[in-house]
């Protein structure tokens, strides 16, 4: 168990720092932003984030679906299966990234006014937004490698592509926002560059020739792409729903409080995808390992895997839970340049109730992510579609109608709890069965 001890330590720290640097894409997006352009750049910020959510969404659904796949096959000895899911999971990159670069092109006006976006805020969603969708395929690819990479055995590497990505992108987000002058689109040049820079890091892997994964020309196959989304599918959730729960909430809170209460949401929104990327990180750093020890049918060290994980995530949501609780004021006024009483006043408020979701968050992510690495895909997607649709969009609508703007705080607490259940029964089931 000290070896398995160490795996764990190694790669969940690795993983947990890496997608915090991922997170704070958006976060410099959003400081910078906020100072540079002002609330109505943080609203329109907010309404592009959800799309963003989306394609980022499934670029991890086909890295953790395929690096899952991969990791299994590894377990397992299967030699074939290992040397083409790779290939198969790039075609499947390949064609979501030109979906997406198409609409860019051609539609990011219209889905700018569909996302909410008003006489105020549609030039800059507009501006964001186009050059997000454009940029597609290098997030998409950045994700597939990301993934391939940690489960190929270089999680340290992986770690440094994220890292080396976000430290870009802040950077670059200043350049061009303040001595350039190029405001949102500015914002989105420095956010969309980012993978490069972490593609060039994660390339080293292939420099040194340590890749036991390589792309070679196959027939494209339904029943592997299939099983790549399915592997994959919660991680998707996971991403859409934070998206699909940010449209939303915008359009609720616009009705209650306007502009201001969607800026303060952004802010509210935004530390709480770096608060996520704790419990992703978690998530991901397991599951190579529960992965393997799956193929090699070693249910001792499936179950310490999993109480490792939830323990670390139970930690980690109590501490930034109090941080969250005491600096809110502090945290608030980063972001709200014009010192507008009524955004401070509305984010701090949703801070300290909108954040003892965390506990919950981080037991459902870790479920899922569990689930899947042992073969669960079904008990996966009902987790991640539970918290991100089924119960959560409901639940936001009823307590909106009963308690106003702070129902809107109250549904994550609420609804995570609620899945939060399930979750607790499907893994004590799954543990007991392996």
């Amino acid at each position: 168990m000290k070896d398995l001890t160490k795996s764990f330590t190694k790669y969940v720290s690795m993983n947990i720092i890496g997608m915090l640097g991922i997170s704070f894409y958006i976060l410099a997006d959003t400081f910078f932003i906020a100072r540079g352009v002002g609330a109505d750049g943080l609203t329109a910020l907010n309404l592009a984030i959800p799309v963003y959510n989306l394609f980022h969404g499934i670029g991890l659904m086909i890295g953790m679906g395929g690096a899952t796949r991969y990791s299994l096959a590894l377990g397992l000895g299967n030699e074939k299966q290992r040397r083409n899911v790779f290939s198969q999971a790039v075609y499947l990159v390949l064609f979501f990234a030109s979906v997406f670069t198409v609409l860019g092109i051609t539609a990011s006006r219209p889905l700018s006014i569909l996302l909410g976006a008003n006489a105020d805020t549609l030039e800059l969603t507009v501006g964001y937004l186009r050059i997000l969708l454009i940029f597609t395929p290098f997030f998409m690819c950045n994700n597939l490698l990301i993934c391939f990479v940690r489960n190929d055995g270089a999680p340290q590497l992986s770690m440094a592509g994220m890292l080396a990505g976000s430290i870009f992108n802040v950077i670059m987000d200043y350049v061009l926002i303040f001595p350039f002058g190029l405001g949102m689109q500015g914002a989105a040049l420095a956010t969309a560059a980012s993978p490069l820079v972490s593609m060039m890091v994660l390339s080293i892997h292939f420099i040194r020739k340590k890749n036991r994964f390589h792309f070679h020309p196959v027939r494209p196959s339904f029943k592997s792409i299939a099983d790549i989304c399915a592997l994959g599918s919660s991680s998707l959730v996971v991403e859409v729903s934070s998206g699909i729960v940010m449209l939303v909430f915008n359009l609720l809170i616009l009705r209650i409080s306007g502009n201001t209460g969607v800026a303060a949401y952004g802010v509210v929104a935004n530390i709480a995808l770096v608060l996520t990327a704790i419990f992703n990180g978690i998530s991901q750093g397991i599951q190579p390992l529960t992965s393997q020890n799956f193929g090699k049918k070693n249910p001792a060290a499936i179950r310490q895997i999993l109480r490792y994980a939830l323990v670390l995530a139970m930690v980690l949501a109590v501490l930034s839970y109090v941080l969250m609780y005491f600096a809110n004021g502090s945290i608030v006024a980063l972001f709200n340049k014009e010192q507008s009483t009524n955004l401070q006043s509305i984010a701090e408020t949703g801070m300290r109730l909108y954040f003892t979701a965390l506990p919950f968050i981080g037991i459902n992510i870790v479920a899922a992510a569990f689930l899947s690495s042992i073969a669960c895909p079904r008990q996966a997607f009902a987790i991640s579609i539970g918290r991100g649709i089924v119960v959560v969009i409901p639940t936001a609508f009823l307590l909106a109608k009963l308690l106003g703007l702070n129902g809107i705080w109250l549904t994550m607490p609420v609804s995570e709890l609620l899945v939060c259940l399930l979750a607790v029964t499907f893994l004590r089931h799954a543990v007991a069965i392996r």
